[in-house]
């Protein structure tokens, strides 16, 4: 990792940070372009006064210092690697998996290899590597790291079209379940709420008025404890932005149980709820998926049971006296 050091001169005062930061690196870092310095900025690599940056229309300040991380240089080209997956169903178009814990989809910074892409490229041959960008090769949609759940993957370019205009018509239907905080009221409806960066901490995202339409129909299944503290809710996606259940649920003030990101922690010393304290990630996965097959023309439909953490969630939470 190479840190640079850039130091406002009066010159430069009232520029744009990005413009700013790339002149004064023109001779160190020829290569750098605004574009990249944007995308760093976003990673917040980017920092003043020991604080990310990430306004890259900010106008600089004559005396300011600034520091920029520039991480390690790695290959186009994803690595195939032998990773185990759960392959619910293949063939010469798609390939549905059902993702553990803890597998994240595709490289980026802080997990560069042992990706799902990475499993795929080795399981699926070089074959893959060209379809949708060598980055994410036969990647139509994602879960996060901490999501578990169905998965569909394109392997020819027929099937990618093809898939990525269902996600967009909407005719793709995925549905996932959650464990979340309290119950909803109503017990079951709609939730419809544009969905983008978050004002202050751009690693996150928020119900903002300037984010991208989002729309998320759910009901509750069961609840647990009276009054309810804890309630198993099934959210259907009608659009697909990123982390849209887990923000959409946290709006309504019923975040995703072990959400570390938008939810609430408790007490691991409040005994009653222990298994709910100690739960490590977002209880939440993927367990329907449906789409019409790109080359037969027929729906096709996948589930997946709730993985043993989840299920042995569950069982504790029936245990809970009233």
């Amino acid at each position: 990792m190479a840190q640079y050091h850039c130091h406002i001169t009066p010159e430069l005062a009232r520029t744009r940070l990005d413009r700013a930061l790339t002149s004064l690196l023109a001779d160190q870092l020829p290569s750098l372009s605004r574009a990249r310095l944007q995308a760093l900025m976003a990673e917040g690599r980017v920092s003043l006064n020991k604080k990310p940056i990430d306004d890259a229309s900010r106008k600089v300040k004559s005396g300011e210092s600034y520091y920029i991380e520039i991480p390690p240089a790695v290959a186009a080209l994803p690595e195939a690697q032998a990773i185990p997956l759960t392959i619910i169903y293949e063939d010469d178009d798609v390939i549905v998996i059902d993702k553990p814990v803890g597998l994240v989809v595709h490289p980026a910074p802080g997990n560069r290899d042992r990706t799902l892409v990475n499993a795929l490229l080795a399981h699926c041959g070089k074959s893959l590597s060209g379809i949708g960008g060598v980055a994410r090769p036969g990647i139509v949609h994602r879960l996060d790291k901490d999501t578990s759940g169905l998965m569909v993957v394109a392997k020819n370019d027929l099937a990618h079209h093809a898939l990525t205009r269902q996600f967009a018509d909407r005719s793709l239907s995925r549905i996932y379940q959650a464990l979340v905080w309290g119950r909803p009221e109503p017990a079951s409806g709609m939730i419809e709420a544009a969905i983008g960066r978050h004002a202050r901490d751009r690693k996150k995202m928020a119900v903002t008025a300037k984010g991208k339409p989002a729309i998320t129909h759910y009901k509750t299944l069961r609840s647990f404890g009276q009054p309810p503290l804890v309630s198993l809710v099934e959210c259907k996606l009608a659009t697909g932005r990123t982390h849209q259940i887990r923000v959409h649920l946290a709006s309504l003030h019923h975040p995703v149980v072990g959400d570390p990101v938008y939810g609430k922690r408790m007490s691991r010393q409040d005994k009653p709820h222990a298994a709910l304290a100690a739960f490590p990630r977002q209880a939440l996965h993927a367990v329907n998926l449906q789409f019409i097959h790109p080359r037969t023309g027929k729906l096709v439909r996948f589930t997946s049971a709730l993985p043993e953490d989840m299920q042995e969630l569950l069982q504790n939470l029936t245990k809970i006296k009233n």
